[in-house]
């Protein structure tokens, strides 16, 4: 089938339309109708502001919506992609405890028990079935809220789409919650071509009973619908019909999908007012408007979003294209839209066989799309960012050398972080001392005088753990003119770089205005840095987990039971209980590099170093034994053996180990030993990482370098 010309800009507003969909409703989500009309008033706006919290969060919906679809990525297979692969892929990228999921226990949190239900050896889609977990565990909304993805990678494909959902959603659920789902999976990817809602509404009745729940519920709501012609009063039957009390469990798939219908049929595909209509009802508000957001893009465009809004920018704006995706692969955590829709782009083109789209010098930042900024905002003397045909526009009026104009983005977890809440925000910087930034600007020809350009980063490091600015040679770029900035990032000695950007400053001393265009940002290589406590930050005191952690400490995604930093700050403590704990930095761009550190095993079965890791179950590693042997390894699912040796020396002494990756050619070594060698292309990159199976392991003076 082939694709739509529109694709990919139709994939950005559905990944747009999730995302704003989950910032509206989650400030107050599981709130009741009645308090919401009370309290709010209809939802016709983000709310987050009036209740406190921050707008840009960690929520499942997203989280768990662009991770579990990486089965696609990571596994040789198109269309007959299998349950079980995609249960695996829970496996891999889920922090237990900490990550994308509501860890709320096994019977109680629908997704904990699948995920302990995998754990156990019990495979998809047995892990998510009624046979195993009983009918109320199994019918929550789970299946419904992660399906988006799948439908995006299935343009105009609906049987695809529904087999892909059908497929996740039993990782976790069965019945009424996969018929959910394969109804808004099947929408979904009809709405690339199809924009009549009931025909919409007709293709996702296609794939499942005709005597479910879910295709009842359809029906009575559209009878409601035609009669009743007011969105509260069929809200109303909803409630009595089809509501918690009817359905148990903490958050039951019938009542929110009947949410879903009720907003699209009364909302008349208009997205402002469908959002309304879903928020406004309560229950499961930031589940029910993504699912409703992400469809709507997808039929209406971008010009439904931006069309929507009462004020320019009303929704696109305060959002600035900014998610988190906090899993075990920490070097993803820190995106946005843009990136997430080339990344489904180029599944869906995959699926049919075509070469993937490549963005304008292959950049991270390339803003392609109308509208989109990527993160991107204005600081200093700047005025506010835009994006003016396929550029980020940063205006200035009357630059006089004394404050610069800067856009810049986060390469890493913001100073305000903590005050997110909820789900915990885990992430590696995706930027590292050694790598090469290129960028290309432009000055419009208007511009009153030149300007001095450079690209800029703020560090952590600072005292009190504050920032520092840091900042290339400046280039004079004339009205008219236009420049390719290039610099390796400085050494920061292990402190992590939050931002990066570009500013302009006077040339000369004089005032300036006009508007200098970033045409795109990205950068390469390996890194070559210092993963360990910085030399200038004093040593921290026993510590446990995220929360008390510095931002150096911060940058190792923390996937063991506990990880903590030695009195004398010298040592980084890894204690797993059970199977494999990691602590990950770095990111999938990673590929050619060697890490080293020294490691002691003071009580473990393993301990030891990784590379090209991409989540708990995809690395190569180099690990001292707990009964003496070196060995050389490869897991991807399970693990292989590539190449052991005996240990020389004491078992629980420091040793110097180095494990160097470059093409399909690993070398591991300790202290001064032969080395270990194999050949193997199962994996193309990835972070580093530090192991410790069952027990304690010690790693100090870590380094990364290209190969």
């Amino acid at each position: 089938m082939q694709l739509p010309q529109d694709y990919t800009e139709r994939v950005y507003a559905g990944v747009l339309g999730k995302i704003i969909g989950v910032y509206l409703g989650r400030p107050f989500e599981g709130a009741l109708h009645d308090w919401i009309e009370r309290e709010l008033g209809e939802i016709t706006g983000y709310v987050h502001e009036r209740l406190g919290r921050p707008l840009i969060v960690t929520d499942d919906d997203i989280s768990g919506t662009f991770t579990f679809i990486r089965a696609l990525e990571d596994v040789a297979a198109g269309a007959d992609l299998s349950a079980a692969d995609i249960g695996r892929t829970w496996l891999n990228y889920l922090i237990e405890e900490r990550t994308v999921l509501w860890w709320g226990g096994m019977g109680n949190s629908t997704e904990h028990t699948a995920y302990l239900r995998l754990k156990q050896g019990i495979e998809a889609p047995r892990s998510g079935s009624i046979a195993v977990n009983g009918q109320v565990v199994a019918e929550q909304i789970g299946a419904q809220i992660f399906i988006d993805g799948w439908a995006m990678v299935a343009p105009g494909d609906p049987e695809l789409a529904a087999a892909l959902a059908a497929k996740a959603g039993s990782v976790s659920h069965d019945g009424e919650a996969v018929y959910g789902a394969q109804v808004v999976a099947a929408m979904e990817a009809a709405a690339f071509r199809e924009s009549d809602l009931g025909a919409l509404l007709d293709t996702g009745l296609r794939f499942i009973p005709a005597d479910s729940v879910i295709a009842r519920l359809i029906g009575d709501l559209r009878e409601w619908h035609a009669a009743d012609g007011d969105w509260r009063r069929s809200f109303a039957r909803v409630q009595e019909h089809y509501g918690y009390d009817r359905y148990g469990g903490n958050c039951h798939m019938v009542p929110n999908h009947a949410i879903i219908i009720l907003a699209l049929l009364y909302g008349g595909g208009d997205f402002a007012h469908s959002l309304m209509i879903a928020n406004t009802c309560g229950w499961d508000t930031d589940c029910n408007s993504g699912n409703v957001g992400c469809l709507l893009g997808i039929r209406n465009g971008l010009a439904g979003i931006d069309g929507a809004a009462a004020a320019a920018g009303k929704w696109r704006g305060p959002v600035a294209d900014r998610l988190y995706l906090p899993t075990a692969e920490g070097g993803r955590s820190i995106t946005d839209a843009l990136q997430q829709t080339y990344r489904l782009v180029n599944l869906g083109r995959r699926l049919q066989g075509l070469d993937p789209l490549q963005p304008k010098e292959g950049a991270r930042y390339h803003f392609s799309l109308p509208g989109s900024v990527q993160g991107f905002e204005a600081e200093g003397a700047a005025g506010a960012v835009t994006n003016a045909g396929g550029r980020l526009a940063l205006p200035f009026d009357g630059l006089n050398g004394s404050e610069p104009a800067r856009a810049a983005t986060a390469t890493f977890i913001p100073p305000d972080a903590d005050k997110i809440g909820g789900y915990q925000l885990l992430a590696s910087p995706t930027l590292h001392s050694g790598q090469l930034v290129r960028a290309r600007v432009e000055l419009d020809a208007a511009a009153t005088g030149s300007v001095a350009c450079r690209l800029c980063a703020a560090v952590y490091g600072a005292a009190g753990d504050g920032l520092e600015s840091r900042g290339s040679e400046p280039v004079t770029v004339a009205p008219g003119a236009s420049a390719e900035l290039a610099w390796e990032m400085p050494d920061t000695d292990g402190n992590p770089i939050a931002r990066v950007g570009v500013e302009a400053a006077a040339a000369n001393g004089a005032a300036v205005a006009g508007t200098l265009y970033l045409d795109w940002l990205t950068w390469s290589g390996a890194p070559r840095a210092n993963l360990g406590r910085p030399a200038s930050q004093p040593p921290v005191p026993r510590q446990k987990r995220f929360g008390h952690r510095p931002w150096w400490g911060r940058a190792w995604v923390d996937a063991c039971d506990t990880i903590w930093f030695r009195p004398d700050g010298e040592a980084v403590r890894l204690i797993h209980n059970e199977g494999v704990g990691l602590a990950f930095q770095g990111s999938e761009e990673w590929t050619d590099y060697r890490v080293s550190a020294t490691v002691r095993v003071h009580m473990a079965q393993a301990g030891g170093i990784a590379v090209r890791a991409g989540g708990m179950r995809r690395y190569y590693a180099l690990l001292i034994g707990g009964d003496g042997v070196v060995r050389l390894v490869r897991q991807v699912n399970e693990r292989t053996v590539l190449a052991s040796a005996p240990l020389t020396g004491e078992l629980t002494a420091g040793h110097r180990l180095t494990l160097e990756v470059s093409g399909g050619t690993i070398r591991g070594t300790v202290d001064d030993g032969a080395p270990l060698t194999a050949r193997d292309a199962a994996l193309r990159g990835g972070a580093a990482a530090l192991v410790c199976e069952e027990g304690r392991v010690e790693v100090q003076d870590v380094t990364v370098a290209p190969a």
